[in-house]
């Protein structure tokens, strides 16, 4: 249980829920440490925390893959499939957690007191720099422009994020992934995003030189994207006091 009595966790309270999952490609190690980045600052004591935990709720499945990750796989599950490009049918027995997960999904998208507001599957990269995001194509507009919204927060609070790199697309191999299909399924005030990070380095605004990813740096990212909800939601004069820097994990 988060470390507040959060209001959002009060009985009949709508709740607004931000969904998070990691490590469906065995081999991408650093989407684990990009997502220990964003729990570790969500269950800590710093003050934008606490606000987070009083406005969202925060769904995150660690690591889509275990079987794959435990067999040292670079791609494939247990039984041999990529698991993101299974998300429009999983069976329960070849694709044991992603079933579990879209039900559960599901589940929350048809319970009237939830709003599924953000879904983001983070991967990592092994030709791109930075971190950066792949998002989906749609007719409206309007939704397509507020899709821009987070990724470009985000590029302001991280150092090592591009929003330069960051596509949006709609390219038929992707069509089995969370992002994609979760795009076509949830309702136009959901966003779904896949998050990228490179397994190299990152190039700061306005230099040419490389800056080699570490486990820390990787885990920044993570707390820059919780911090980022903030921004997003506008809750900035909820936070009490100065701001504390954001605390080193691990």
């Amino acid at each position: 249980l988060p470390l507040s009595a959060a209001a959002n966790l009060h009985p009949g309270a709508e709740q607004k829920v931000v969904f998070i999952t990691a490590r469906v490609h065995p081999g991408e190690t650093p989407s684990s440490f990009v997502c220990q980045g964003i729990i570790d600052f969500l269950v800590s004591h710093h003050p934008i925390a606490k606000v987070l935990r009083d406005h969202l709720v925060f769904k995150i499945a660690p690591m889509l893959n275990p079987d794959g990750v435990y067999l040292g796989n670079y791609r494939c599950s247990l039984m041999g499939f990529d698991l993101n490009r299974h998300w429009a049918n999983p069976s329960p027995w070849a694709h044991p957690t992603l079933h579990g997960v879209k039900e559960l999904i599901i589940d929350m998208y048809n319970n009237p007191k939830i709003n599924l507001e953000f879904y983001i599957d983070i991967h990592a990269h092994s030709t791109m720099m930075n971190g950066f995001m792949y998002g989906n194509i749609f007719e409206d507009e309007e939704r397509f422009q507020r899709q821009a919204v987070f990724p470009k927060l985000l590029c302001q609070n991280a150092e090592d994020f591009s929003y330069s790199s960051t596509s949006f697309n709609r390219d038929a191999v992707k069509a089995g992934t969370g992002r994609r299909f979760l795009g076509g399924l949830l309702n136009d005030t959901s966003y779904c995003y896949t998050l990228e990070v490179s397994f190299y380095s990152y190039i700061l605004g306005g230099t040419a030189s490389a800056v080699p990813y570490t486990e820390e740096a990787y885990m920044k990212l993570g707390r820059n994207v919780a911090r980022t909800f903030l921004d997003y939601y506008r809750l900035n004069s909820l936070v009490e006091g100065p701001l504390a820097p954001t605390p080193k994990t691990r």
